[in-house]
């Protein structure tokens, strides 16, 4: 797996997005032995939020990192409803409890809501300093967002961008992936398969899709994530329920050709989104 820079004190890559599983439907055992089998792997960055099952996600993901805390790297997000300086300190708190840990990686404000960012942006530096979190940065913020951001918080303290990226959703390459690029701020890709399944085989795209994997001894979905992360600031966090997911989603460290990056290019236009959905 390629080692890249993700704020202060990220040196993983592969990830496994678990926060937008149904906490009542799915099977807890199964989604415990899904994050192992995927620290296994060495996908080893854990998304989750205080939102997901209110606090149960992340009470899941405690008991699935039990004895392996110093794994991963570990990623939560604070409401925006509880996003004041108060707040966010006191959601913090509940959320180590939860996953019962002493330390996050990085504390994210989950969406942009009514406090003032300077009023949660002060409580993340002073869960910094009080050793409770790594880093800090911000979810589903388009670029004036993120310049308002970087104005209140100053240069090198966002870490990253959490947002929504699949091939069929690549609004983000217009303008949110260069700016974070030219301002140190990773892109964390949420939904990297989108809410569906992956392009059907018999598709345009289906069918590019498997002609590179062939081409690389991949899986399509591999070629997907190794497309989307092709630039060193972008991450993918994709979820996964069952084992399964977690073993085809892993698979080593895909380099395109420059030929096949413009084939996928073309089979899948990035197209202009009015708004980043949120998640």
């Amino acid at each position: 797996m390629k080692t890249r820079a993700f704020g202060p004190a990220q040196t993983g890559v592969s990830v496994i997005g678990q926060g937008t599983w149904n906490i009542e439907m799915a099977d807890r055992a199964e989604a415990i032995k899904t994050l192992q089998r995927g620290i296994d792997f060495g996908m080893t960055h854990i998304d989750t939020a205080e939102m997901y099952g209110s606090g149960r996600a992340e009470a899941l993901t405690g008991d699935a990192i039990a004895g392996r805390r110093e794994q991963v790297f570990l990623v939560s997000k604070v409401l925006p409803s509880n996003a004041s300086r108060k707040g966010t300190l006191a959601a913090c708190e509940r959320s180590l409890k939860h996953l019962k840990t002493d330390y996050l990686d990085c504390y994210l404000l989950h969406w942009r809501g009514s406090y003032e960012l300077e009023d949660t942006f002060t409580a993340f530096e002073e869960l910094k300093a009080a050793g409770k979190i790594r880093s800090w940065g911000v979810s589903n913020f388009d670029t004036d967002d993120l310049e308002e951001a970087l104005s209140v918080a100053g240069k090198g303290k966002i870490a990253c961008n959490q947002v929504l990226y699949h091939l069929r959703e690549r609004a983000i390459e217009h303008a949110v992936i260069p700016y974070c690029e030219e301002n140190a701020i990773a892109v964390v890709a949420h939904s990297p398969f989108g809410q569906m399944a992956s392009p059907s085989p018999a598709s345009p795209g289906g069918k590019v899709l498997a002609e590179v994997a062939k081409a690389q001894g991949a899986t399509p979905r591999q070629v997907e994530l190794a497309f989307l992360t092709r630039k060193d600031c972008v991450f993918a966090i994709p979820k996964a329920s069952k084992v399964t997911h977690a073993e085809e989603n892993a698979g080593g460290d895909l380099v395109l050709t420059a030929s096949e990056i413009e084939a996928i290019d073309r089979a899948f236009p990035r197209g202009r989104a009015k708004s980043l959905p949120m998640l």
